[in-house]
Protein backbone atom coordinates (compact mmCIF):
# COMPACT_ATOMS: atom_id res chain seq x y z
CA UNK A 1 0.00 0.00 0.00
CA UNK A 2 1.36 3.40 -0.98
CA UNK A 3 2.04 5.87 1.81
CA UNK A 4 2.42 8.76 -0.63
CA UNK A 5 -0.59 11.08 -0.05
CA UNK A 6 -0.19 12.36 -3.61
CA UNK A 7 -0.34 8.95 -5.26
CA UNK A 8 -4.03 9.10 -6.25
CA UNK A 9 -5.88 12.31 -5.38
CA UNK A 10 -5.40 14.95 -2.71
CA UNK A 11 -6.15 18.44 -1.44
CA UNK A 12 -3.27 20.88 -1.19
CA UNK A 13 -3.82 23.47 1.56
CA UNK A 14 -1.61 26.55 1.89
CA UNK A 15 -1.21 27.81 5.44
CA UNK A 16 0.47 31.01 4.26
CA UNK A 17 -2.57 31.93 2.16
CA UNK A 18 -4.86 31.20 5.09
CA UNK A 19 -2.88 33.60 7.26
CA UNK A 20 -2.85 36.31 4.62
CA UNK A 21 -6.61 36.08 4.22
CA UNK A 22 -7.00 36.59 7.96
CA UNK A 23 -4.62 39.55 7.71
CA UNK A 24 -6.84 41.01 4.97
CA UNK A 25 -9.83 40.85 7.30
CA UNK A 26 -7.81 42.52 10.03
CA UNK A 27 -6.77 45.27 7.61
CA UNK A 28 -10.41 45.90 6.68
CA UNK A 29 -11.72 46.23 10.24
CA UNK A 30 -8.74 47.82 11.98
CA UNK A 31 -6.81 46.67 15.05
CA UNK A 32 -9.45 47.13 17.74
CA UNK A 33 -12.06 44.40 17.09
CA UNK A 34 -11.17 40.91 18.22
CA UNK A 35 -10.95 38.07 15.72
CA UNK A 36 -12.99 34.90 16.11
CA UNK A 37 -12.07 32.60 13.19
CA UNK A 38 -14.81 30.12 12.42
CA UNK A 39 -13.31 26.62 12.39
CA UNK A 40 -16.54 24.62 12.42
CA UNK A 41 -17.00 21.57 10.19
CA UNK A 42 -13.34 20.60 10.54
CA UNK A 43 -12.32 24.12 9.51
CA UNK A 44 -14.60 24.10 6.46
CA UNK A 45 -13.30 20.66 5.54
CA UNK A 46 -9.60 21.50 5.48
CA UNK A 47 -8.52 20.11 8.86
CA UNK A 48 -9.10 21.88 12.13
CA UNK A 49 -5.84 20.86 13.81
CA UNK A 50 -3.72 22.29 11.01
CA UNK A 51 -5.92 25.38 10.67
CA UNK A 52 -5.60 26.24 14.34
CA UNK A 53 -1.84 25.68 14.14
CA UNK A 54 -1.64 27.93 11.07
CA UNK A 55 -3.70 30.77 12.57
CA UNK A 56 -2.47 30.63 16.16
CA UNK A 57 0.44 33.04 15.47
CA UNK A 58 -2.17 35.66 14.51
CA UNK A 59 -3.45 35.50 18.10
CA UNK A 60 -7.21 35.13 17.62
CA UNK A 61 -9.25 36.03 20.68
CA UNK A 62 -11.49 32.98 20.32
CA UNK A 63 -12.50 30.19 17.93
CA UNK A 64 -16.01 29.55 16.59
CA UNK A 65 -17.54 26.08 16.26
CA UNK A 66 -20.97 24.59 15.61
CA UNK A 67 -21.08 21.56 17.91
CA UNK A 68 -20.00 20.57 21.38
CA UNK A 69 -17.91 17.78 19.86
CA UNK A 70 -15.99 20.30 17.78
CA UNK A 71 -15.31 22.38 20.87
CA UNK A 72 -14.13 19.36 22.83
CA UNK A 73 -11.81 18.48 19.96
CA UNK A 74 -10.23 21.93 20.14
CA UNK A 75 -9.69 21.51 23.87
CA UNK A 76 -8.05 18.16 23.11
CA UNK A 77 -5.71 19.94 20.71
CA UNK A 78 -4.58 22.17 23.56
CA UNK A 79 -6.55 25.30 22.59
CA UNK A 80 -6.75 27.60 25.61
CA UNK A 81 -8.52 30.57 24.03
CA UNK A 82 -12.29 30.87 24.35
CA UNK A 83 -14.22 28.43 22.17
CA UNK A 84 -17.74 29.58 21.25
CA UNK A 85 -20.47 27.13 20.20
CA UNK A 86 -22.80 29.24 18.08
CA UNK A 87 -25.93 27.17 17.24
CA UNK A 88 -28.52 26.55 19.98
CA UNK A 89 -27.80 23.49 22.11
CA UNK A 90 -30.39 21.00 23.25
CA UNK A 91 -30.45 20.77 27.08
CA UNK A 92 -28.84 17.32 27.10
CA UNK A 93 -25.65 18.75 25.56
CA UNK A 94 -25.29 21.68 27.93
CA UNK A 95 -23.40 19.82 30.71
CA UNK A 96 -20.77 18.57 28.25
CA UNK A 97 -20.30 22.07 26.89
CA UNK A 98 -19.94 23.57 30.34
CA UNK A 99 -17.59 20.84 31.52
CA UNK A 100 -15.31 21.48 28.53
CA UNK A 101 -15.26 25.22 29.35
CA UNK A 102 -16.97 26.12 26.09
CA UNK A 103 -18.77 29.42 25.75
CA UNK A 104 -22.38 28.79 24.73
CA UNK A 105 -24.82 30.89 22.74
CA UNK A 106 -28.39 31.07 23.99
CA UNK A 107 -31.50 31.86 21.96
CA UNK A 108 -34.18 31.34 24.60
CA UNK A 109 -34.77 31.60 28.32
CA UNK A 110 -34.96 27.80 28.74
CA UNK A 111 -31.55 27.49 27.10
CA UNK A 112 -30.10 30.10 29.43
CA UNK A 113 -31.64 28.28 32.39
CA UNK A 114 -30.16 24.97 31.17
CA UNK A 115 -26.72 26.55 31.01
CA UNK A 116 -27.07 27.98 34.50
CA UNK A 117 -28.30 24.65 35.89
CA UNK A 118 -25.42 22.75 34.30
CA UNK A 119 -22.87 25.18 35.72
CA UNK A 120 -24.41 24.95 39.18
CA UNK A 121 -24.37 21.14 39.17
CA UNK A 122 -20.75 21.07 38.03
CA UNK A 123 -19.66 23.80 40.40
CA UNK A 124 -18.19 25.97 37.65
CA UNK A 125 -19.02 29.16 35.77
CA UNK A 126 -20.47 29.13 32.26
CA UNK A 127 -19.84 31.97 29.83
CA UNK A 128 -22.81 32.83 27.61
CA UNK A 129 -23.44 34.91 24.51
CA UNK A 130 -27.00 36.13 23.93
CA UNK A 131 -28.18 35.63 20.34
CA UNK A 132 -30.40 38.42 18.98
CA UNK A 133 -32.41 37.62 15.86
CA UNK A 134 -32.30 40.71 13.65
CA UNK A 135 -33.64 39.04 10.52
CA UNK A 136 -31.96 35.67 9.98
CA UNK A 137 -34.85 33.88 11.65
CA UNK A 138 -33.05 30.64 12.53
CA UNK A 139 -32.40 31.31 16.18
CA UNK A 140 -32.12 34.10 18.71
CA UNK A 141 -34.30 36.41 20.76
CA UNK A 142 -36.54 38.63 18.61
CA UNK A 143 -35.03 42.11 18.31
CA UNK A 144 -38.52 43.65 18.40
CA UNK A 145 -39.41 42.15 21.77
CA UNK A 146 -36.47 43.10 23.98
CA UNK A 147 -38.80 44.49 26.64
CA UNK A 148 -40.38 41.03 26.94
CA UNK A 149 -37.26 38.89 27.24
CA UNK A 150 -34.55 41.38 28.24
CA UNK A 151 -35.29 41.63 32.00
CA UNK A 152 -35.46 37.85 32.34
CA UNK A 153 -32.14 37.45 30.51
CA UNK A 154 -30.54 40.05 32.75
CA UNK A 155 -31.86 38.24 35.84
CA UNK A 156 -30.70 34.78 34.77
CA UNK A 157 -27.38 36.07 33.45
CA UNK A 158 -26.77 37.71 36.81
CA UNK A 159 -26.99 34.46 38.74
CA UNK A 160 -23.99 32.88 40.39
CA UNK A 161 -22.24 30.53 38.00
CA UNK A 162 -23.21 32.50 34.89
CA UNK A 163 -20.98 35.02 33.17
CA UNK A 164 -22.63 37.08 30.45
CA UNK A 165 -19.75 37.74 28.08
CA UNK A 166 -21.31 38.56 24.72
CA UNK A 167 -24.30 39.54 22.62
CA UNK A 168 -24.45 39.04 18.87
CA UNK A 169 -26.51 38.71 15.73
CA UNK A 170 -26.20 36.88 12.38
CA UNK A 171 -26.23 38.65 9.01
CA UNK A 172 -28.38 37.16 6.27
CA UNK A 173 -27.26 38.99 3.10
CA UNK A 174 -23.89 40.60 3.73
CA UNK A 175 -22.55 39.04 0.55
CA UNK A 176 -25.20 40.92 -1.44
CA UNK A 177 -25.38 44.45 -0.05
CA UNK A 178 -24.14 46.83 2.61
CA UNK A 179 -27.72 48.08 2.99
CA UNK A 180 -28.84 44.77 4.45
CA UNK A 181 -25.96 44.83 6.92
CA UNK A 182 -26.82 48.32 8.11
CA UNK A 183 -30.50 47.44 8.36
CA UNK A 184 -29.75 44.49 10.61
CA UNK A 185 -27.16 46.51 12.51
CA UNK A 186 -29.79 49.18 13.24
CA UNK A 187 -32.20 46.54 14.53
CA UNK A 188 -29.45 45.04 16.64
CA UNK A 189 -28.58 48.43 18.13
CA UNK A 190 -32.25 49.02 18.91
CA UNK A 191 -32.35 45.74 20.80
CA UNK A 192 -29.13 46.56 22.67
CA UNK A 193 -30.50 49.93 23.73
CA UNK A 194 -33.41 48.22 25.46
CA UNK A 195 -31.43 45.40 27.01
CA UNK A 196 -30.96 45.89 30.77
CA UNK A 197 -28.19 44.62 32.99
CA UNK A 198 -25.42 44.62 30.41
CA UNK A 199 -21.93 44.09 31.85
CA UNK A 200 -19.49 46.88 31.11
CA UNK A 201 -17.19 44.54 29.21
CA UNK A 202 -19.94 42.88 27.15
CA UNK A 203 -18.56 41.80 23.77
CA UNK A 204 -20.78 42.91 20.88
CA UNK A 205 -20.32 41.11 17.56
CA UNK A 206 -22.17 40.86 14.26
CA UNK A 207 -19.91 40.75 11.21
CA UNK A 208 -19.00 37.67 9.20
CA UNK A 209 -16.47 37.60 6.35
CA UNK A 210 -18.67 39.51 3.91
CA UNK A 211 -19.79 41.97 6.57
CA UNK A 212 -16.19 42.79 7.48
CA UNK A 213 -15.64 44.16 3.97
CA UNK A 214 -19.14 45.54 3.30
CA UNK A 215 -19.56 47.42 6.56
CA UNK A 216 -16.38 47.60 8.65
CA UNK A 217 -17.98 50.46 10.60
CA UNK A 218 -20.13 47.79 12.27
CA UNK A 219 -17.17 45.73 13.45
CA UNK A 220 -17.93 46.51 17.12
CA UNK A 221 -16.07 44.30 19.58
CA UNK A 222 -15.37 41.25 17.44
CA UNK A 223 -15.63 39.87 13.91
CA UNK A 224 -16.26 36.24 12.94
CA UNK A 225 -14.53 35.52 9.59
CA UNK A 226 -15.27 32.22 7.90
CA UNK A 227 -15.40 31.45 4.17
CA UNK A 228 -13.01 34.24 3.14
CA UNK A 229 -10.27 32.67 5.24
CA UNK A 230 -10.55 29.45 3.25
CA UNK A 231 -10.51 31.07 -0.17
CA UNK A 232 -14.23 31.55 -0.88
CA UNK A 233 -15.46 34.82 -2.38
CA UNK A 234 -17.74 37.05 -0.34
CA UNK A 235 -19.80 38.83 -2.95
CA UNK A 236 -19.54 41.05 -6.03
CA UNK A 237 -17.24 44.01 -5.75
CA UNK A 238 -15.52 42.72 -2.64
CA UNK A 239 -11.82 41.87 -2.24
CA UNK A 240 -10.84 38.48 -3.57
CA UNK A 241 -9.36 36.02 -1.10
CA UNK A 242 -6.09 34.34 -1.86
CA UNK A 243 -6.70 30.73 -2.97
CA UNK A 244 -6.06 28.37 -0.08
CA UNK A 245 -7.12 25.00 -1.49
CA UNK A 246 -6.33 23.13 -4.68
CA UNK A 247 -7.63 19.70 -5.68
CA UNK A 248 -5.52 17.28 -7.68
CA UNK A 249 -5.64 13.76 -9.08
CA UNK A 250 -3.17 11.71 -11.11
CA UNK A 251 -4.01 10.32 -14.50
CA UNK A 252 -4.48 6.59 -14.00
CA UNK A 253 -5.39 5.49 -17.53
CA UNK A 254 -5.29 6.87 -21.08
CA UNK A 255 -7.19 5.47 -24.07
CA UNK A 256 -8.04 6.26 -27.63
CA UNK A 257 -11.78 6.59 -28.32
CA UNK A 258 -13.07 5.99 -31.82
CA UNK A 259 -16.01 8.10 -33.08
CA UNK A 260 -19.23 6.83 -31.52
CA UNK A 261 -17.55 5.45 -28.38
CA UNK A 262 -19.51 6.23 -25.21
CA UNK A 263 -18.26 6.85 -21.69
CA UNK A 264 -19.73 6.65 -18.20
CA UNK A 265 -23.01 5.60 -16.67
CA UNK A 266 -25.90 6.40 -18.95
CA UNK A 267 -23.51 6.83 -21.89
CA UNK A 268 -24.11 10.59 -21.74
CA UNK A 269 -21.05 11.43 -23.84
CA UNK A 270 -20.34 9.97 -27.27
CA UNK A 271 -17.11 10.71 -29.12
CA UNK A 272 -17.89 12.82 -32.15
CA UNK A 273 -14.39 12.40 -33.60
CA UNK A 274 -11.34 10.37 -32.76
CA UNK A 275 -10.78 11.39 -29.12
CA UNK A 276 -8.25 10.67 -26.42
CA UNK A 277 -9.54 10.22 -22.89
CA UNK A 278 -7.79 10.21 -19.51
CA UNK A 279 -9.28 8.58 -16.43
CA UNK A 280 -8.75 10.31 -13.10
CA UNK A 281 -9.14 8.20 -9.93
CA UNK A 282 -11.43 10.66 -8.19
CA UNK A 283 -15.20 10.90 -7.97
CA UNK A 284 -18.16 11.98 -5.94
CA UNK A 285 -17.07 9.75 -3.04
CA UNK A 286 -14.17 12.19 -2.71
CA UNK A 287 -16.49 15.17 -2.85
CA UNK A 288 -16.11 16.06 -6.53
CA UNK A 289 -19.67 17.13 -7.39
CA UNK A 290 -21.48 14.73 -9.69
CA UNK A 291 -23.13 17.75 -11.30
CA UNK A 292 -19.81 18.55 -13.03
CA UNK A 293 -20.29 15.68 -15.45
CA UNK A 294 -20.25 17.03 -19.03
CA UNK A 295 -19.99 20.54 -17.56
CA UNK A 296 -16.82 20.91 -15.56
CA UNK A 297 -13.16 20.95 -16.46
CA UNK A 298 -9.75 19.93 -15.23
CA UNK A 299 -6.33 21.41 -15.97
CA UNK A 300 -3.58 19.27 -17.48
CA UNK A 301 -0.33 20.66 -18.78
CA UNK A 302 -1.64 24.18 -18.33
CA UNK A 303 -4.70 23.54 -20.52
CA UNK A 304 -8.38 23.18 -19.75
CA UNK A 305 -9.76 19.78 -20.62
CA UNK A 306 -13.48 19.02 -20.39
CA UNK A 307 -14.98 16.41 -18.11
CA UNK A 308 -16.86 13.95 -20.32
CA UNK A 309 -19.62 11.64 -19.20
CA UNK A 310 -21.01 11.33 -15.72
CA UNK A 311 -18.73 11.53 -12.71
CA UNK A 312 -18.70 8.16 -10.98
CA UNK A 313 -18.20 7.40 -7.32
CA UNK A 314 -14.47 6.79 -7.87
CA UNK A 315 -13.58 7.87 -11.42
CA UNK A 316 -13.81 10.88 -13.69
CA UNK A 317 -12.93 10.99 -17.38
CA UNK A 318 -11.56 14.03 -19.20
CA UNK A 319 -11.09 14.61 -22.93
CA UNK A 320 -7.38 15.23 -23.56
CA UNK A 321 -7.60 15.25 -27.37
CA UNK A 322 -6.38 18.85 -27.46
CA UNK A 323 -3.77 18.35 -24.72
CA UNK A 324 -1.02 16.35 -26.40
CA UNK A 325 1.60 14.68 -24.31
CA UNK A 326 -0.60 13.84 -21.32
CA UNK A 327 0.23 10.45 -19.89
CA UNK A 328 -0.35 8.17 -16.94
CA UNK A 329 0.94 9.71 -13.72
CA UNK A 330 0.47 13.31 -14.80
CA UNK A 331 -1.23 15.57 -12.27
CA UNK A 332 -4.65 17.00 -13.10
CA UNK A 333 -5.95 20.04 -11.23
CA UNK A 334 -9.69 20.19 -10.59
CA UNK A 335 -9.55 23.22 -8.29
CA UNK A 336 -6.58 25.55 -8.45
CA UNK A 337 -4.11 26.91 -10.98
CA UNK A 338 -1.91 25.31 -13.62
CA UNK A 339 0.11 27.77 -15.65
CA UNK A 340 -2.12 30.65 -16.71
CA UNK A 341 -5.32 28.69 -16.26
CA UNK A 342 -7.25 28.53 -12.99
CA UNK A 343 -10.40 26.84 -11.73
CA UNK A 344 -11.65 28.50 -8.57
CA UNK A 345 -13.72 26.87 -5.89
CA UNK A 346 -16.45 29.41 -6.67
CA UNK A 347 -16.41 28.40 -10.35
CA UNK A 348 -16.88 24.76 -9.35
CA UNK A 349 -19.69 25.77 -6.99
CA UNK A 350 -21.44 27.76 -9.72
CA UNK A 351 -21.31 24.86 -12.17
CA UNK A 352 -22.63 22.53 -9.49
CA UNK A 353 -25.46 24.89 -8.59
CA UNK A 354 -24.28 25.46 -5.04
CA UNK A 355 -21.91 27.63 -2.96
CA UNK A 356 -18.23 27.40 -2.09
CA UNK A 357 -19.07 26.42 1.49
CA UNK A 358 -20.69 23.19 0.31
CA UNK A 359 -17.84 22.36 -2.04
CA UNK A 360 -15.18 22.78 0.65
CA UNK A 361 -17.05 20.94 3.37
CA UNK A 362 -18.00 18.21 0.90
CA UNK A 363 -14.46 16.98 0.33
CA UNK A 364 -14.39 13.65 2.11
CA UNK A 365 -11.84 12.06 4.39
CA UNK A 366 -10.69 9.84 1.53
CA UNK A 367 -8.74 12.82 0.19
CA UNK A 368 -5.48 13.42 2.07
CA UNK A 369 -4.99 17.04 3.12
CA UNK A 370 -1.46 17.99 2.18
CA UNK A 371 -0.53 21.19 4.04
CA UNK A 372 2.39 23.46 3.23
CA UNK A 373 3.65 26.54 5.07
CA UNK A 374 2.61 25.45 8.56
CA UNK A 375 6.06 26.33 9.82
CA UNK A 376 5.62 29.90 8.62
CA UNK A 377 7.83 29.43 5.58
Amino acid sequence: MSTNPRARAWLHVRADALRRNLAAVRSAIGPAPRLVPMVKADAYGLGVAETVLALAPERPWAWGVATVEEGVELRGLGVREPVIVFPPLVPELMPAAVEADLQVCVSSLPALRAAADAARRLGVTVSVHVDVDSGMGRAGFDWRETSAWGPAVAELAGEAGVRWVGVFTHLHSADESAESVHEQWGRFQEALAGLPGQPEDLLVHALNSAGAFRAPDCAAGAVRPGIFLYGGRVGPGQPLPEPVVSLHARVAHVREAAPGTTVGYGATHRAGRPERWATLPIGYADGLPRALGNRGSALLGGRRVPIVGRISMDMTVVDITDAPGVGVGDVATLVGADGREEITVDEVAGLAGTISYEILTGFTRRLPRVWTGLDGS
